[in-house]
Formats: structure tokens, C-alpha cells, sequence
């Protein structure tokens, strides 16, 4: 194995934000060298020897027993889903990894069905590596409205959340406070890579924003996980002006890889009056964007009115 892997980055990561004060040591020692804990610091709390500990940082150990990732976690004062990160992480390395490049994900009827449902909504459902799968037509206008309406149809052009906000200046621009948006794709790209971890595609998107944006690179050293499932944003709409919505993340239950994202706001308040302008906008331009030119003639496009 070449270099400590996920799992060995993830605890060195983790050791590295912890102090001795943080876990109840005196640090009455020479200058550290390190940042946080040290190796042996970290395996004499786990009640493990410093060279097993060191073997699973450096990717050299496939065989972590539930217990002894038990007692890690406590030692690094994991929380609930840095637990289940270290957990899938490890797992993952007891496996092979599969060479086989995925299909391209798919909506099924019944996801295309709970889009329509919430069509008065800003919504769009994400696959797996944050790419837009499908979007109403409201969500398209709040969230992309500069670009291709139809783009999530083909698998080829689909847009990618995770790259338009790092890479995409008006994505970018269009949250006031960008970093807080930033850090929750990011955590969630962690948990993605973490149940996924031989995807190539995935690590593709990865490697191409670790490139492109220094701003990734210092928010993915930083190994967080936390999920996002809900949070407030003031957006700052080149249409309707100034809105806040609290976009929340929903589970498909047919396709546990993917997430329907909607947009509210509170009611009566200036956000719900900006969203029901942009809804008239949007509606007003929906015939030119629900039909699709074939041979020269424009027919409906299926089931494109109902994506989000």
C-alpha cells in the first residue's frame, strides 16, 4: 500500500487537533515537534501499543477489531459521525479495491414523482459526488439560472455542486458568506469518499478541485464530517435581490445515494415575497425552457418539468 490511505490520514488528522490538555496530559516534555498528540500519546490513551498505532496511520494494518477502533475514537474524543466515518473507513480497507467504473446514476419514477410533488419549491435532487441529477424549474432560477436548464440530462454535462461553488464565480457570488457553504459540501464530500471509497469518479472531482482551488485544499486537510442536513443561507440573487432560505437535505428512500435539496423560507417574511417574485420569473420563462427542439419542431421535453 503507498502512503497512509484514508483511514491513516483521517487519525493523523484527528491526533493532530488534539492537545495534551484536551485528554488530561501535563505536557512537562522537550519543545513538541508535532501538532497535537503525539503517536504514543495518542496509543498509551487507547490502551494500544505505540507500533499497532503506528502501523494503522501508515496503512499498514487492515485487521482494527471493533474494539480497538472503540478505543481509539474515545481516545480522539470522535464524535457520533466522526465514529461512523472511522468505522466505514476501516471497513474499507479490509476490501479489495474494484477497478470497475460506475454507471452513470439515474432518477427513478418514483424520485421524478416527489419532485413534481414539490414543485412550488426550489428543489434538485444530487447523486452521490454532488452532481445535479435533475432541478424543478424554480430551483434551476435560485440555485443556476446561468446555466443550461437541460445540462443534468445528459450524464456528460451534468453540473456538479461541489465544483460550482469552488470553481464557479457566480455560484461563489451568490452567498454572502461563502466559507459556512463551503465547509458543509466539503464535510458531506468526506462522508461521500469515506462510503465510497474505491469510486473513481468521486476521487476524479477530488483530485480536480484539490488542483484548481486552494480554498478546497485547507478545508479537506481539515477532515471534518459533519453531515449538513439543514441550514439558513443569505443568497444574494442577481434577479430578486437579497433572500435567506434554509436548504434542507432529504433522504430518497429507493435511493439511499441520492438527496432531494429544497429551499424555504419563513412565511410572511421578505425571503418568501423574493422567492414568489423569482417563481413568476421563472414561470414566465418556462415554455422556452420545458420544450426541446427536435428536427426543427419544439415538443416536451419528458419528464423535464418535474426535475429538480
Amino acid at each position: 500500500m503507498n502512503g497512509p490511505g484514508p483511514l491513516g490520514t483521517f487519525l493523523q488528522a484527528r491526533r493532530a487537533r488534539l492537545r495534551p490538555e484536551d485528554v488530561g496530559l501535563h505536557d512537562f516534555g522537550p519543545r513538541r515537534r508535532v501538532a497535537g498528540l503525539r503517536r504514543e500519546e495518542l496509543a498509551q490513551l487507547a490502551g494500544v501499543s505505540v507500533s499497532y498505532y503506528a502501523r494503522l496511520e501508515q496503512g499498514q494494518s487492515r485487521g482494527a477489531s471493533a474494539e480497538v477502533l472503540d478505543a481509539i475514537a474515545r481516545a480522539l474524543l470522535l464524535d457520533h459521525h466522526e465514529r461512523e466515518h472511522l468505522d466505514r473507513l476501516a471497513d474499507a480497507t479490509r476490501h479489495a479495491p474494484r477497478s470497475r467504473r460506475p454507471r452513470p446514476e439515474k432518477l427513478t419514477d418514483e424520485t421524478r414523482d416527489l419532485l413534481r410533488a414539490v414543485n412550488g419549491v426550489p428543489a434538485i435532487v444530487l447523486g452521490r459526488r454532488t452532481d445535479v441529477l435533475a432541478w424543478n424549474t424554480l430551483g434551476h432560477a435560485l440555485l443556476a439560472g446561468h446555466l443550461d436548464f437541460h445540462g443534468p440530462d445528459d450524464p456528460a454535462r451534468r453540473p456538479n455542486m461541489s465544483r460550482m461553488l469552488f470553481l464557479d464565480p457566480h455560484c461563489r457570488e451568490l452567498y454572502v458568506h461563502w466559507e459556512p457553504k463551503a465547509r458543509a459540501v466539503v464535510g458531506n464530500l468526506r462522508i461521500a469518499v469515506g462510503r465510497h471509497p474505491d469510486d473513481p469518479l468521486l476521487s476524479e472531482l477530488i483530485g480536480e478541485l484539490t488542483v484548481k482551488s486552494p480554498e478546497f485544499v485547507a478545508l479537506w486537510a481539515d477532515h471534518r464530517v459533519t453531515p449538513c442536513d439543514a441550514a439558513s443561507y443569505e443568497l444574494h440573487h442577481p434577479v430578486v435581490g437579497t433572500l435567506t432560505v434554509t436548504q434542507q437535505t432529504l433522504s430518497i428512500a429507493r435511493s439511499p445515494d441520492q438527496a432531494l435539496i429544497v429551499c424555504t423560507t419563513p412565511a410572511g417574511s421578505s425571503s418568501e415575497e423574493a422567492l414568489a417574485l423569482l417563481r413568476q420569473v421563472s414561470g414566465r420563462r418556462a415554455p422556452s425552457i420545458t420544450l426541446r427542439r427536435q428536427g426543427g419542431s419544439a415538443t416536451p421535453s419528458a419528464g423535464v418539468a418535474r426535475r429538480c
